[in-house]
């Protein structure tokens, strides 16, 4: 019997850390090719430190004379996200810094392998396993760890770029320790939240005085209590942030990304990469199974595992698991799944409708537990699946 009594914890980091300035970037990469061809094949990564911002990895279009027009933009993509983020600090600032573009076509090795061609449809763009995880512990169906760490920080981003606190700069990271009671979070028994600042002056005191009011606006009533520890700024002084303070690279925060460690990761990065790559296209609708598993009533908790060969459309695997939680045996959910949703590469994509530019807003906060956008954004968050999930059961 699984424990009811507990504490859990997850970090979160906002959208200024390093690694997720590459990330952005990565996204914003990828989205820039989606919308001139959306079959544009994309692998990129980003590496930033102070004053400088490496851009690298393989690219594909079916017009491959559009290339390198194509690629002479990607300067200026680069400076309009560290804009965007806010990063006008002497060593990191988006006019100044040196932008070193390496990205070159993709390998026709790989190539062969995902593109449909005669009697073979589309292929998986590399092995893996990939994990989905949803339960109903919060409306978003997201553990609340990872979900409320996020909140924390989009809330300070907001009243960062508005302009209500000046003083807040890009970096930040937030954990949250959530107790438990009978299974279900009842409060946060620690908080721990770092954040950049403008002036060295201000002491961790003065951070707590500017930040506790939206981290008590962001979490339930009743969470903080007289018991909650608080750890604002536990090393002093913290103006020196973003790549300036410390490297960043595309894909290092997986678990940011998404569940917090509440639930598996395959182990594959999302960011800088099109959607033939299933080690994102396939997480998603993994989190998209999961979610209407759940939304359905047939579980208050799932997990749903799949598994794919290179240059191979259909999963090898696809597994099942609502934790003692489930309606209806896990081998029936595992089958309803195979009924209701083709997880070949295309049929992913286009059930989700994924070659649209729609990823460099998923690069900060998290790709889960979003609502879905009138544009197609988070589309793998609808739960138009439950009846269908329902009716195959």
């Amino acid at each position: 019997m699984s424990r009811q009594n507990y504490i859990f914890t997850s970090e979160s980091v906002s959208e200024g850390h390093p690694d997720k300035v590459c990330d952005r970037i990565s996204d914003a990469v990828l989205d820039a090719f989606l919308s001139e061809e959306p079959e544009a094949r994309v692998a990129a990564e980003t590496f930033a430190t102070t004053n400088r911002v490496v851009i690298g990895g393989e690219v594909g279009l079916s017009d491959k004379t559009k290339l390198g027009e194509y690629l002479e933009k990607i300067e200026d993509i680069a400076r309009a996200c560290i804009k965007d983020i806010g990063y006008e600090q002497a060593e990191f600032h988006h006019e100044t810094c040196e932008i070193t573009n390496l990205l070159h076509p993709q390998s026709a090795h790989i190539a062969q392998g995902v593109d449909a061609g005669e009697g073979k449809d589309e292929g998986a763009g590399d092995q893996g396993i990939m994990f989905g995880f949803a339960t109903d512990e919060t409306p978003e169906l997201m553990p609340a760890p990872i979900h409320y760490a996020h909140a924390i920080l989009r809330r300070l981003a907001e009243v960062r770029k508005d302009g209500s606190e000046p003083s807040l700069r890009p970096d930040a990271k937030s954990q949250l320790s959530v107790r438990y009671e009978g299974g279900r979070p009842v409060g946060v028994s620690s908080i721990v939240l770092s954040t950049q600042h403008a002036d060295a002056s201000q002491s961790s005191a003065d951070i707590r005085h500017i930040v506790e009011p939206y981290i008590r606006e962001v979490l339930p009533e009743g969470w903080i209590d007289a018991e909650t520890v608080w750890h604002v700024n536990p090393t002093g002084t913290f103006v020196i942030g973003g790549p300036d303070g410390d490297a960043g690279l595309t894909g290092r925060k997986i678990i940011v990304d998404t569940y917090g460690g509440a639930a598996p990761h395959g182990g594959g990065a999302f960011s800088g990469k099109d959607p033939t790559k299933v080690d994102r296209s396939a997480a998603y609708a993994a989190r998209y199974l999961a979610k209407n598993v759940v939304s359905a009533g047939l579980a208050r908790k799932c997990t749903i595992q799949l598994s794919y060969a290179i240059g191979v459309s259909e999963p090898l695997s696809i597994y099942c698991d609502t934790h003692n939680s489930g309606e209806v045996d896990d081998a029936a959910i595992e089958l309803a799944i195979r009924e209701v949703m083709s997880l070949t590469p295309r049929g992913i994509r286009e059930h989700l409708q994924l070659n649209r530019p729609i990823y460099q807003r998923t690069a900060a906060y998290g790709h889960f537990g979003r609502a879905p956008e009138a544009d197609g954004g988070f589309s793998w968050e609808r739960v138009d699946l439950a009846e269908k999930l329902t009716a195959a059961l």
